[in-house]
């Protein structure tokens, strides 16, 4: 596998791992809403409308359209530095996690719920390609079926290990998420904060790699 395959494997699988991170703070502190996982929140939508719950449905509501504009923003920022430089993105959902963590700890719990939510729309155009989603980073169903199909390939004679990427992603989302609820039953919020570090850290290895290639 050429160097740079390997480098997009291990970063897809890092954001992958922060999106897990992110939605188990997020999970907890909102009481069992998520800010990445919108099939979930979809879900939760459809049971408040049937349950007349009207304050189970605003609030997934809210949630799926804030995520929709973080996706906006992502994908212009991809389009306007260009699709092979990442950097820009992930800086740009760095400064929200950042934001959201900060606003959260000043007291201003909905803004920063709803800065945590942009960061997780806006990673999916990290690997964005011909302004379409090249790797769901927030979302693991398609990820799922992707092992599934690629291991069929495999036993019918393809490449034996076409699989291992996706089992990569999925493998990063849930032991992200794992250690989102441990630190977050540790810190609270402030475990926020971490995942804004990683994310900048990965941002400036994403320019390096930009301006070495």
């Amino acid at each position: 596998m050429k160097d740079y395959r390997r480098r997009e494997i291990a970063l897809a699988a890092g954001l992958s791992a922060v999106a897990g991170y992110v939605d188990a703070v997020g999970f907890l502190k909102l009481g069992g809403f998520f800010v990445s996982f919108m099939s979930g929140n979809s879900t939760r939508l459809g049971v408040g409308i049937a349950t007349a719950d009207w304050g189970m449905a605003r609030t997934a509501l809210a949630l799926i359209g804030l995520f929709v504009v973080g996706a906006t923003l992502g994908a212009l920022v991809a389009r306007a530095a260009g699709e092979e430089r990442r950097s820009r993105v992930l800086a740009l959902e760095a400064g929200l996690l950042a934001a959201g963590a900060g606003l959260i700890g000043l007291g201003f719990g909905p803004a920063g719920a709803a800065a945590v939510v942009l960061a997780m729309g806006a990673e999916n155009a990290a690997f964005q390609r011909n302004g379409d989603v090249g790797l769901g980073l927030t979302y693991m169903t398609g990820t799922l079926v992707k092992i599934g199909q690629r291991i069929a390939a495999a036993l019918t004679g393809g490449d034996r290990w076409a699989w291992l990427p996706f089992a990569c992603l999925w493998l990063g989302l849930a032991c992200g998420g794992a250690l989102g609820a441990f630190a977050y039953l540790h810190w609270g919020v402030l475990a926020l904060w971490v995942a804004a570090g990683v994310v900048a850290v990965l941002a400036l290895v994403s320019a390096r790699w930009e301006t070495s290639a």
